[in-house]
């Protein structure tokens, strides 16, 4: 296979030889044959570098197609060849000083594309001779250049002094398509804030009906920058801009939709109006046939529905989904549908969105039942909503009686008043059909609140307790346990020894924490163990998981750009600047770690727990003892002084709960910490990391050197 690619390089290399600096016009078709077959060569990532030289050999020829095909190799070649590549300058110089603009074009093209740093001191006058020449194909292709060359050396472009003339060439140069091309270059090299201002913006709105769709899209990023000074201003841009509102292509729609909401902050009313004014326009663009066009359009009418849902709200059927909808067009417009619900549409959006629940996409089966709940939450007569959504139970699938479970732990949690219906329904679920993870913990959660279900449907999940994967189930079945046990515990007493005899032998440290402290609990007080683990019940306001008005209006400063699309603000997902690389290799030649990084104190290792000695501790209600990391008993014969009289930071508190036998005796092995509402907590770490003595800047004990 080596010889064969070797002898066609061969052969190629001989035919261009034969035909180089030939004009006859019988040799112009052979060699635009031959650099046919060249170039296919490339498209196949065969590699023709080797031809370098004989194809320099053949520049000179008169055919334009040559000539395009002969550039198109020297350009892709030239960065791997630099040396011969100054053997074309010559000639791409010549070529800039054709009669022909075409060849014009093509040369100053090709030779500002060579990539080529030793070689860019050549390029500069031909750009400078070009953004001056008559033709406008010609000056279109220097000022590209010009962004090229900035690409590769800017202080190259800052010494040549003639980003004046790019200016110039934006407000003055009767091409549409040249000044375009110089917005491009100056919003490279200056930014976009530097032409965001009154002695740009007003000449450039003047010829905005010069511009293609693309020019127009950045001509109205840079007005989306433009700091208005009177309002006078506002009305004249949103009047010269009105007719771009109606254009075909969505991304011009999109761009002076962020025009007019930006310029309009500052004016609440004109603001709501503008509302009014883009729901039309863009309505009509989530309609369109092509998917890849529709998301983007969606994922921006998506963020203006959350930030003002109520003007939304008398065109959701807008937002009802259609069979041949992506899955992630619906995903959104479900989200719309529980945004603008309210009482005069609410019923008619559950309805919907209950036939959604059958879909076969189970992703949005989910979403469509998660979205009634979400209704169900913001409703506030909800009554009919829950029986809806308590129904679903009845359709017998995994995953919709899975969602159904965890939008009831919410219900609950929000709305008490539904408790009775709840419970109902709960009694008729099949616990054993229930898997997953997320799901079985709502359902325990909820068995545990509803203190009234049957505590034996604990039983058989206690007996799978260590065969359970998922921490949060585990953690979920010790409360359910304990709260049981509060109200019968005669019946649940045996039950509750179970599962903290198998929460301590637990490896997960949250699930052997939360054993150890309810059994401690339990064992000093089970009245205030009660108060503690079922304190009065509380309706939470709001969930985590809601957007917040911060976020929402950080996407808002970001309309038409990726963040909307991602759901995150730019600096989550892209930076400014390119990150340093750093490279393995000397000390000296690595990239130095940040300052907070450097000076972060290295922690002390973790030793592991002794669970099975910590367990028959506890059984025989003496205090664990305190190990070393071979496992042998620890005994100081010291003890600690609390000058504040109990109230510990956390350093101490880490160290107390990890040498309790250093601790007076009325707290040992306990760290009493006070949450918001009166609320204690009782933690304990046992065999955690001890800190020194000086870690500790409020003296909250009198630590021996022994620790």
């Amino acid at each position: 296979m080596g010889d064969k690619k070797g002898n066609e390089l061969g052969d190629l290399k001989t035919q261009l030889r034969n035909l180089a600096g030939s004009q006859l016009k019988e040799n112009t078709q052979a060699k635009r044959d031959l650099f046919k077959k060249i170039i296919s060569y490339m498209t196949i990532s065969i590699d023709v570098a080797p031809l370098f030289s004989e194809m320099i050999m053949a520049t000179t020829t008169t055919d334009i197609a040559t000539k395009k095909m002969l550039y198109h190799y020297i350009t892709h070649h030239a960065n791997s060849n630099p040396e011969l590549a100054l053997l074309c300058i010559n000639t791409l110089q010549k070529d800039c000083c054709d009669v022909d603009p075409t060849i014009r074009g093509l040369a100053l093209r090709s030779l500002s594309s060579l990539r080529v740093s030793n070689l860019l001191e050549y390029v500069t006058e031909p750009i400078q001779r070009g953004l001056q020449d008559k033709h406008p194909y010609v000056r279109r292709t220097a000022v590209l250049g010009l962004a090229k060359l900035n690409a590769m050396n800017p202080e190259m472009v800052s010494d040549l002094d003639i980003m004046g003339s790019v200016r110039a060439m934006v407000l003055n140069d009767p091409d549409a398509q040249v000044s375009a091309n110089a917005l491009t270059v100056l919003t490279e090299v200056e930014g976009y804030e530097a032409l965001a201002v009154e002695s740009f913006v007003t000449p450039i709105l003047k010829r905005l009906k010069s511009y293609n769709e693309w020019s127009l899209a950045l001509v109205l990023e840079v007005l989306a920058r433009y700091k208005v000074t009177k309002s006078s201003e506002i009305y004249d841009i949103m009047q010269n801009l009105e007719d771009r509102l109606q254009h075909a292509n969505s991304a011009v729609v999109l761009a002076t939709v962020r025009v007019f909401l930006l310029l309009t902050l500052p004016l609440p009313e004109v603001h709501q109006q503008v509302y009014e004014r883009i729901k039309a326009p863009l309505l009509t663009l989530i309609s369109s046939a092509i998917n890849e066009i529709a998301y983007p359009v969606v994922a921006h009418l998506h963020l203006l529905v959350l930030r003002a849902p109520i003007l939304f709200a008398t065109d959701f059927k807008y937002f009802y989904c259609k069979y041949n909808d992506p899955s992630y067009i619906k995903k959104l417009k479900l989200e719309m549908l529980t945004a603008v619900a309210d009482s005069n549409n609410m019923y008619d959006i559950v309805t919907e969105l209950s036939e959604y629940v059958a879909d076969v996409d189970v992703p949005i089966a989910r979403s469509s039942v998660h979205a009634v709940g979400q209704i169900a939450l913001e409703a506030p007569d909800s009554d009919n909503i829950v029986e809806r959504l308590l129904l679903f139970l009845e359709l017998g699938q995994e995953h919709i009686t899975a969602e159904t479970l965890i939008m009831m732990k919410d219900l609950l949690r929000k709305c008490p008043q539904h408790k009775p219906a709840i419970t109902q329904a709960l009694s008729f679920v099949n616990h054993s059909v229930v898997q997953e993870p997320a799901a079985k913990a709502a359902m325990v959660w909820l068995i545990g609140e509803l203190s009234t279900e049957d505590p034996y449907v604990l039983e058989d999940l206690i007996e799978t307790f260590a065969d359970e994967e998922s921490p949060d189930v585990r953690l979920e079945l010790l409360t359910a346990c304990v709260k049981h046990f509060f109200l019968r515990p005669p019946e649940t007493q045996k039950l509750l020894g179970a599962a903290l005899a198998a929460g301590c032998r637990d490896s997960h440290v949250a699930v052997h924490d939360r054993a150890i402290m309810y059994y401690r609990l339990l064992k000093h007080d089970v009245r205030k163990a009660q108060l503690i683990i079922c304190p009065e019940t509380v309706s939470v306001s709001t969930f985590t998981e809601t957007h917040s008005s911060d976020e929402i209006e950080q996407l808002f400063q970001q309309f038409n750009s990726l963040s909307v699309l991602y759901r995150h603000p730019g600096f989550a997902f892209a930076s400014p600047e390119a990150s340093p690389v750093t490279v393995a290799g000397p000390a000296e030649d690595r990239t130095p770690a940040p300052a907070a990084v450097q000076e972060a104190p290295a922690q002390p290792p973790v030793q592991p727990a002794m669970e099975a000695d910590l367990l028959g501790d506890l059984l025989r209600n003496d205090p664990p003892a305190d190990t070393d990391a071979s496992g042998r008993v620890q005994r100081a014969p010291v003890r600690l002084e609390s000058p504040s009289k109990g109230r510990i930071c956390a350093t101490c508190a880490l160290a107390a709960v990890a040498h309790p036998h250093l601790l007076p005796h009325d707290s040992r092995m306990t760290i009493h910490h006070e949450l918001p509402g009166g609320v204690f907590l009782a933690y304990s770490r046992p065999a955690a990391a001890v800190p020194h003595a000086s870690d500790c800047q409020h003296r909250c004990f009198r630590w021996p050197d022994a620790v």
